[in-house]
C-alpha cells in the first residue's frame, strides 16, 4: 500500500462528526430516528435558539441559530431537546479515544472535529481503506456519522471534508484547487468569514480564483498578514503540522441559557452571571486551567450580537473573580468566552453561557 502514500508529502484526514449533538441524541435515544431534531439552549421559551439539529430537520428549513419558534413554525413535528453537553464531551472523548488508536498524530480541533495524520500507516491500507473503516466504526460502534476528507495539508482536509455531509469522503488534492476551489465564492474558504469576504469583494475578490490570483500587496493593505496566509490557502498550500500537544485547544464546553425575557437591568443580569460563573469556574478546576482573557457577546432580542473582551495580567480560576470583571462591562450578555493558558501550553477552552 505505499504506492497509495507520497514520498515526501502528507496524508491528513479531517474528520467531521455530522450533526453532532444531534447525532449523540439519536443515538442514546432509538425514538428519534428519522423524526426532524432540533437541540435549543430553551426548549419550554419560545425565545429560544436552535442549536444545531440533525438533517432531516435541515431538508425542512431548520438551521442554527434559528428562533425555536420560527422553527416550530417552518417544521411543527419538530422534536426539541436541551442540551446536555457531559454527554457530548463523554461521546466526543470516546471517538478521539479510538481515532488515535490509528495514528499518535491527532489533533482535535474541537468537540467534534479533528485532524489525523495517516502519512505512516500504509500497513493498515490505503487512505480511502482507512477513512472508510474509520466511519464504518464510529457508526458501529457510537452511531455517529462523519465525513472525512483525505488531503496533502489541513487546509485541503478541511475543506474536502465540508463537501460531501452527511457520511461523506472527499479526496482533494493540490492539483484538485483550481478545478474545484477557485470557481467557489470566497465567502465558501475555510477561514473567511462574512467580515472578510465583504473586505474582500470591496476589491473586486469574488471568488477563491480571485484571491488566489490577487496582487500580494493588495491582500496585506486590505487585510494584513492574513491576506497573504489567505492567498497561499486558496493555491493549496499549508505547511501546518498536526500537532498532538494541541489537542486541548479549541474544546467547546457549553452551559447555554435563554432568558424568558429581555433584561434591561443588572440586578436581573448578576444572579444568573453569578450561577454561570460558579458553573465555569467549577469546570476550570476539573480541567486544571486559568483565565487570562474574558469575552462577552451579547445577542440581543432582534439577534444583533456585540462582543468585547478584557485582557488582564493576573489570571482567574474562582467565580467571584470572574463576575467581578464581567460585572465591570457596561454591556449585557447572552454567550460568555472565556480564554485560558496552563502550564506550557497555549490552551482555549471556550465557554458558552
Amino acid at each position: 500500500m505505499k504506492m497509495m502514500y507520497p514520498k515526501n508529502g502528507k496524508v491528513i484526514l479531517h474528520i467531521d462528526a455530522n450533526a453532532f449533538y444531534a447525532s449523540v441524541e439519536t443515538a442514546h435515544d432509538h425514538t428519534l430516528k428519522d423524526k426532524p431534531l432540533a437541540i435549543a439552549g430553551n426548549p419550554k421559551e419560545r425565545r429560544g435558539i436552535v442549536v444545531t439539529c440533525n438533517y432531516i430537520a435541515r431538508k425542512r428549513g431548520v438551521y442554527a441559530p434559528m428562533p425555536l419558534w420560527e422553527a416550530k413554525r417552518k417544521c411543527p413535528e419538530l422534536v426539541v431537546i436541551k442540551p446536555n453537553f457531559p454527554l457530548y464531551r463523554q461521546v466526543s472523548k470516546n471517538m478521539f479515544d479510538y481515532l488515535v488508536t490509528i495514528s499518535p498524530l491527532l489533533e482535535p480541533a474541537s468537540i467534534d472535529e479533528g485532524y489525523l495524520d495517516i502519512t505512516s500507516c500504509a500497513e493498515l491500507g490505503s487512505p480511502l481503506d482507512i477513512a472508510k473503516s474509520i466511519q464504518q466504526h464510529l457508526i458501529q460502534t457510537l452511531q455517529i456519522p462523519v465525513s472525512i476528507g483525505i488531503a496533502p495539508n489541513k487546509f485541503l482536509a478541511k475543506t474536502a471534508s465540508d463537501m460531501q455531509k452527511p457520511l461523506g469522503i472527499t479526496v482533494l488534492r493540490k492539483r484538485d484547487v483550481q478545478t474545484v476551489l477557485w470557481p467557489k465564492a470566497v465567502e465558501e474558504m475555510h477561514g473567511i468569514g462574512k467580515k472578510t469576504a465583504e473586505k474582500l469583494n470591496a476589491i473586486k475578490v469574488v471568488t477563491i480564483g480571485d484571491l488566489a490570483n490577487a496582487a500580494p500587496g493588495l491582500l496585506k493593505q486590505t487585510l494584513g498578514v492574513k491576506g497573504e496566509v489567505m492567498r497561499d490557502r486558496a493555491w493549496g498550500q499549508d505547511d501546518r503540522q498536526v500537532n498532538p500537544d494541541r489537542q486541548s485547544q479549541f474544546k467547546s464546553i457549553g452551559n447555554s441559557t435563554t432568558l424568558s425575557q429581555n433584561a434591561v437591568d443588572e440586578h436581573e443580569v448578576l444572579p444568573i452571571l453569578n450561577k454561570l460563573s460558579h458553573s465555569v469556574s467549577s469546570r476550570m478546576k476539573a480541567k486544571k486551567v486559568v483565565s487570562k482573557t474574558i469575552q462577552l457577546t451579547i445577542r440581543y432580542s432582534d439577534f444583533k450580537t456585540i462582543t468585547r473582551s478584557q485582557t488582564i495580567l493576573k489570571p482567574l480560576l474562582e467565580a467571584k473573580l470572574f463576575l467581578k470583571q464581567l460585572a465591570s462591562q457596561t454591556i449585557f450578555f447572552i454567550t460568555v468566552r472565556y480564554y485560558f493558558k496552563s502550564i506550557g501550553t497555549e490552551n482555549r477552552f471556550v465557554y458558552w453561557a
